[in-house]
């Protein structure tokens, strides 16, 4: 009874530590990307492009190890040609042989002579068949090379095809490589302008500021002005009603004066015409 509530206190607390355990291994792995994706996107642009460069250079030694198998593949390919061509010409010299011997046992002769060498009818029945035996042996083995050259004329058509695509990709990657260079120096010059035009700004808050310290000047100066024409001087002398009656006297007499002259001059105007 003890053993067994030890074993279920157990897996209790084993699985208490799986239900706690799995999910801070997940805030891990996502604290993890999202540190990655911070710093990727913190990564200067300039720096991602030689980095694209540097992974595009990475390629090179991929497409020479490449391109070293398509050229044994190659070789290995010649070499099969070269073999399949020579036993395809022992199997058509064979057969020729064969045919000859085989006409000449029709022929039903006590002996025969090739080259120069008298043979039984025996000896020429056993020769044509251990011919016909290696005739078919050969036949075979020209078989499994055409095979064999098939297969491996195929994978190097494919390898050749895919060596192909490889260096367009290549070609295609240096050239967007290049085309997001010239983007980024646009950008990069548009944001040296952007910059300008700020100074630009701040010239022009300069010259404001300029102009309200003139401004500011010129308030005070008419200010002061104005202090020293009216308030500058103590006035000695009691005001009088009748230098006020003379002073609007005098003003209304030089306006009726001035009125009378000027009718005057309309007035010679009219009769010269």
């Amino acid at each position: 009874m003890l053993k067994k509530a030890i074993v279920t206190g157990g897996a209790v607390a084993l699985l208490s530590t799986l239900a706690v355990g799995l999910p801070a291994v997940s805030y891990l792995r996502c604290g993890v990307t999202s540190l990655t994706e911070s710093a990727n996107d913190a990564m200067p642009l300039e720096w991602k492009l030689k980095q694209a460069r540097q992974m595009i250079g990475d390629l090179k030694p991929e497409i020479q190890k490449n391109a070293k198998r398509i050229a044994t593949e190659k070789i290995e390919v010649t070499r099969l040609e070269k073999e399949l061509k020579e036993t395809d010409q022992r199997l058509i010299k064979a057969e020729e042989d064969i045919e000859r011997l085989t006409d000449d046992l029709n022929a039903d002769l006590p002996e025969y002579t090739y080259a120069g060498h008298r043979y039984t009818s025996a000896q020429v029945k056993e020769d044509v068949g251990n011919r016909f035996k290696r005739f078919k042996t050969r036949q075979a083995t020209a078989d499994k090379l055409r095979q064999m050259l098939g297969a491996r004329q195929a994978s190097l058509t494919t390898a050749e095809r895919r060596m192909d695509e490889m260096l367009s990709a290549k070609r295609q990657l240096e050239v967007e490589v290049e085309n997001l260079q010239a983007r980024l120096g646009a950008l990069r010059l548009a944001e040296t302008t952007s910059t300008l035009a700020l100074d630009d700004s701040h010239l022009s808050n300069t010259r404001r500021l300029l102009d309200d310290i003139a401004t500011n000047i010129d308030v005070q100066e008419e200010t002061l002005n104005v202090d020293v024409e009216y308030f500058g001087e103590i006035n000695l002398d009691e005001p009088n009603d009748e230098d006020l009656l003379d002073e609007i006297a005098s003003y209304f007499g030089d306006k009726d004066q001035a009125e009378k002259q000027e009718d005057s001059s309309e007035l010679v105007a009219i009769q010269l015409d």
